[in-house]
């Protein structure tokens, strides 16, 4: 036990709490107070970033929220639009078909009417027809010509036979 450090000396007790205050007050003088405001900038640094932090986490959720309701509005547009186009092409279907049955009937009675035509003009000349034939039959059976009078008196009997087999 005769290590100096462990025994108690006066003289070193107090030049050891003399030279640990001069070092507390040279510290605290120089050193605390710059330690301190570098804590304090610190802490405020720390405290603006959460604060961004939560600022920019709201803005984000509210980002969001408008987006969903853009995307849900853009899909609301889309079937309305959607929409449109089938009534649309379901409009320009019918317009179509209707114009193309008008069309068709149109042709048809085109055709009918032409058809008629055709039957007045084959039956014309069926009469014409039978009407010589009429005229060559009778001549060959009272073996001479008729008068004028007898001609036409003879054609219109024979038309009117005919007229009944039309009807």
């Amino acid at each position: 036990m005769n290590n100096p450090l462990v025994q108690l000396d006066p003289g070193l007790f107090v030049w050891t709490i003399l030279t640990f205050l001069l070092l507390f007050a040279v510290l605290a003088k120089f050193a605390w107070k710059p330690l301190l405001k570098m804590l304090k900038d610190r802490e405020d640094f720390i405290k603006s970033s959460l604060e961004d932090a939560e600022t920019a986490q709201q803005e984000l959720a509210r980002l969001n929220s408008e987006g969903k309701e853009i995307i849900n509005k853009a899909r609301g547009e889309a079937q309305t639009i959607l929409s449109q186009g089938k009534v649309a092409a379901t409009k320009l279907k019918e317009e179509t078909l209707n114009d193309a049955k008008e069309k068709a009937k149109a042709i048809v009675n085109d055709a009918e009417k032409q058809i008629q035509v055709e039957k007045d003009k084959a039956i014309a000349e069926i009469k014409g027809e039978v009407v010589n034939l009429s005229l060559s039959v009778a001549e060959k059976l009272i073996k001479k010509n008729l008068s004028v009078d007898d001609n036409k008196a003879l054609i219109d009997e024979s038309l009117s036979h005919v007229k009944k087999y039309e009807a």
